[in-house]
């Protein structure tokens, strides 16, 4: 049969549904009359409840061995601990903190655990994050240069202030792309938006986040006239809210 003082240690075993039966419930007596670990018992069950919300990722082999390396400079108490040398006056206290001991280590593990984790987490979307754009720039590259190719692809170039703005087009592909450098810096909240020029009708065609860059403009040309720059809330807009910022006419 388990101590009183064996009971107290089972907070973290019994929240995590290690124990066996017999233990269980003998555990559970003690828990309906034992306010403190009735209390440790929910603390335990939150801190596990968040560990199974992080994602699993692989800990990062230096930093794993860095941590393996600190657990084998740290001396462990040895059997009885020190508690059994020490005057009856003082053993109460410190055997609670002595039964405390294995909470404290499993809340550190919880915690290095997470921490590990967040860090893995970070570093993997930031690769991805850098594998994207990448990826984003290569296709964008490979368009702006394919319809460079184009047997009748012309440019037409304009200015706002400092800033370049150039359209490469191609009435037999239907496409068109912009080249940006330099524009004005835009304030949070805005970014550039390109429309075709539908003879008076503007067409939403793509967004500009940044003061620099390219992209293909999104849909045909259609019989368009020309490509118009305008400023926008971030996300675009379904009309100009403002006059364009540069005209560029297929011509």
């Amino acid at each position: 049969m388990t101590t009183a003082a064996d009971l107290h240690t089972l907070t973290g075993a019994y929240a995590a549904h290690a124990l066996a039966d017999s233990e269980h419930r003998e555990f559970e007596r003690h828990l309906a009359q034992c306010p403190a670990c009735a209390l440790e018992v929910q603390e335990f069950r939150a801190a596990l409840a968040r560990l199974g919300t992080a994602e699993a990722m692989a800990v990062p082999p230096a930093l794993k061995a860095r941590v393996m390396a600190g657990i084998g400079s740290v001396r462990q108490l040895g059997p009885g601990g020190a508690a059994d040398s020490l005057d009856r006056a003082g053993a109460d206290g410190r055997s609670r903190f002595a039964r405390s001991w294995p909470k404290f280590a499993l809340a550190a593990s919880v915690a290095v655990a997470v921490g590990l984790g967040g860090v893995a987490v970070t570093e993997h979307r930031a690769a991805q994050r850098a594998t994207a754009q990448s990826a984003d720039l290569q296709q964008r590259t490979a368009a702006f240069s394919s319809l460079l190719t184009a047997p009748d692809a012309r440019t037409t170039t304009a200015t706002a202030g400092t800033g370049v703005g150039t359209v490469v087009w191609s009435q037999s592909r239907g496409q068109a792309a912009f080249l940006a450098s330099d524009l004005p810096a835009l304030p949070q909240g805005k970014t550039y938006q390109l429309w075709f020029d539908d003879h008076g009708t503007m067409r939403p065609a793509g967004l500009l986040a940044s003061s620099a860059g390219s992209l293909v403009l999104d849909g045909a040309i259609d019989g368009a006239a020309g490509v118009g720059v305008t400023v926008e809330p971030s996300g675009g807009s379904t009309s100009p809210s403002g006059a364009p910022v540069m005209l560029m006419p297929f011509a």
